[in-house]
């Protein structure tokens, strides 16, 4: 998926005309303390600090000239022209001298001191920080006005008015339902009268949910594209702020602008960060986030379906933490999801984003499509980034398949690690290794066809046997899971094969056979415990991970799911094992070849080898 390059008409955050005053009142101030610091700083150097002593000892000796008295501070003049201060317990017997001695006594009351200017100048410092931090906050803020500075409260939601939006649903490849769903908005925006005149109510809140980079806020954009009217953009984070009551305000104040822009269309993009579910934490922060929420859920509320309604447009990623309150028809009541692209959508998607990029006349992009499944849009994107950079550093004139290539194997499995030094036996064990899997991904017939295969270290893999899918799977065959088990064990039982040995490197294979026997028994039914469920874990779409919950079956029935695991293993160890010694001339060709060469395509394997290539079924097949 991909934006078009466009103008822009956001409200532009930064300072207006009335900013220069606020600068040049902020410079005058810290020039005051400058000249305070250097005057107070210079008045101290010339006076000189002495003790009671002194001061009794310098009068005796007729070297003062005058003295005032303040108190129990006393400053004075020596006839020399220094000055001197100090402090006393009693002022009469300083009095008593400086009498004997015709010194010029000066007496200050207490009450005449100068502590206003003390007190000024002592504050300017702090005073000097809390004005640039208003101004700081007031520049952040979008605003200079001297009444705009306090407005914390205020929405951050950028606004685009109507032409400036250039994108609609034709920039949206893929994703075709979800367009479908989402053109009832628009319909009604453009024609409300339609949808009245049978007493047809829109929906007010439409939730888009998807895992990250499917194109959730390009949907976004592209509706109000479509129905030709204002957008409202606002992330769910902008909301929550440390200062009570500052969040709910912002809501308000959303909300206000979008009815004076009425009909118009308000995206709140992750959601989740303000919506999560409330009652599930303590503290100040958490009353906060739950104050916000509130007071969506008040706005949404109030919202009228009739001509001038504003339409919500909400995304996230994390729909199961939002508060139920918030999904109930009335606030969102379509909730629509925005999946992975298939197969013709990822071609769809490859043909939008490569528009400015020069490719070879060979470039097979229905070949890139079947080798990206699992690939969302922004991993498209970025795949024909990396192999266009790829093609750059070589100094091709355009892009080639191989760079699709090398920016695919790059992307999933990470850099080559030229630097790492194999040696010959760690490289022969790899090879045995990798042949295994290979081997064993030909010879079963319900595997994904067998596509390369390379000993060449990458990321924390130091080989791999790569295998694509002919078409998007949506479900899978128990023979299917039994055929990838073997094709899994394959590399172990290799080098068990060739030397009697096994190494730390099938670990990762071990993991990934057990966890697919697992879910065979405990999830699938495909076990002779029959067709019930054992596992409580939930796997989550968009995270890719599964959620664990408490085992609600008996220590006994958690005996039988080990033993039926355990027995799956063994059983498809025993075949692929058999598999092997059938074909171990093939294995050895194999790895040799793969030793001199380090990586292999499908075409060379299938001649080395001469096995017949699977036949291809068209990508479009349905």
């Amino acid at each position: 998926m991909i934006n078009k390059k466009k103008p822009t008409n956001e409200k532009k955050t930064g300072f207006n005309k009335k900013g220069p005053n606020a600068v040049w009142l902020l410079f005058v101030l810290l020039a005051m303390g400058l000249v305070y610091l250097f005057w107070y700083n210079s008045g101290n150097r010339q006076i000189e600090q002495i003790n009671y002593t002194n001061l009794i000892e310098l009068i005796s000796t007729d070297k003062v000239e005058s003295i005032a008295i303040q108190d129990q501070h006393v400053q004075g003049k020596l006839k020399n022209g220094k000055i001197f201060e100090t402090y006393i317990v009693s002022p009469e017997k300083i009095c008593d001298l400086a009498k004997e001695k015709n010194i010029i006594t000066n007496i200050i009351p207490a009450e005449k001191q100068g502590w206003g200017g003390l007190l000024f100048f002592s504050l300017l410092p702090l005073l000097l920080i809390f004005l640039w931090l208003m101004y700081m906050r007031q520049g952040q803020n979008g605003s200079s006005g001297a009444g705009k500075i306090f407005n914390v409260g205020k929405s951050k939601a950028r606004f685009f008015s109507p032409n400036t939006i250039n994108v609609n649903f034709k920039d949206v490849a893929g994703v075709q339902e979800a367009k479908e769903d989402l053109k009832d908005i628009v319909e009604f925006l453009k024609n409300p009268a339609k949808f009245e005149r049978l007493g047809a109510k829109i929906p007010k809140g439409i939730l888009l949910t998807g895992a990250p980079g499917n194109g959730k806020t390009l949907l976004a954009k592209a509706v109000a594209g479509e129905a030709n009217c204002p957008f409202f953009s606002i992330s769910g984070s902008d909301f929550v702020e440390v200062f009570v009551g500052v969040g709910a305000s912002r809501v308000r104040d959303l909300f206000a602008q979008a009815k004076k822009n009425a009909p118009c269309i308000v995206f709140i993009d992750e959601i989740d960060a303000v919506g999560r579910q409330r009652g599930i934490g303590l503290g100040g922060g958490n009353d906060e986030r739950e104050q916000t929420l509130n007071q969506l859920l008040a706005e949404m509320d109030g919202f009228s379906t009739e001509h001038g309604a504003v339409i919500i447009l909400a995304a996230t990623n994390r729909p199961d933490v939002l508060d139920k309150a918030l999904l109930r028809p009335g606030r969102f009541d379509r909730i629509i999801e925005v999946p992975y692209p298939d197969l013709d959508s990822r071609f769809k998607i490859l043909q939008v984003h490569v528009k400015n990029v020069k490719l070879s006349p060979t470039m097979d992009l229905e070949k890139i499509a079947r080798g990206t499944p699992g690939f969302s849009g922004a991993d498209l994107e970025n795949l024909i980034n990396e192999a266009t950079l790829i093609a750059s550093k070589a100094n091709k004139a355009s892009v080639e398949i191989n760079d699709f290539e090398m920016a695919r194997d790059k992307i999933m499995l990470g850099s080559e690690r030229k630097t790492l030094g194999l040696s010959d036996k760690e490289k022969e064990l790899t090879a045995y290794h990798e042949s295994g899997h290979t081997l064993l991904n030909l010879l079963l017939p319900d595997t994904d066809p067998f596509h390369k295969v390379s000993i060449i270290p990458r990321g924390r893999a130091l080989g791999v046997s790569w295998s694509l899918p002919e078409k998007d799977k949506y479900s899978e065959t128990k023979s299917e899971m039994l055929s990838r088990i073997m094709v899994l064990q394959g590399g172990m039982l290799a080098e068990k094969l060739k030397f009697n040995e096994q190494t730390s490197g099938a670990s990762n294979d071990i993991e990934v056979a057990t966890n697919i026997a697992r879910k065979m028994v405990t999830r699938f039914g495909m076990s002779e415990l029959g067709p019930i469920t054992f596992d409580d874990t939930k796997e989550h779409p968009y995270l890719g991970r599964d959620i664990q919950a408490a085992p609600r079956h008996s220590e006994k029935t958690a005996q039988l799911v080990d033993e039926q695991i355990e027995k799956i293993i063994q059983e498809c160890y025993t075949k692929a094992q058999n598999l092997l010694i059938e074909n171990k001339e093939k294995l050895e060709l194999l790895a040799q070849k793969l030793i001199l060469e380090e990586t292999l395509q499908a075409e060379q394997v299938y001649e080395l080898l001469n096995i017949k290539p699977r036949i291809t079924h068209a990508w479009k097949e349905n």
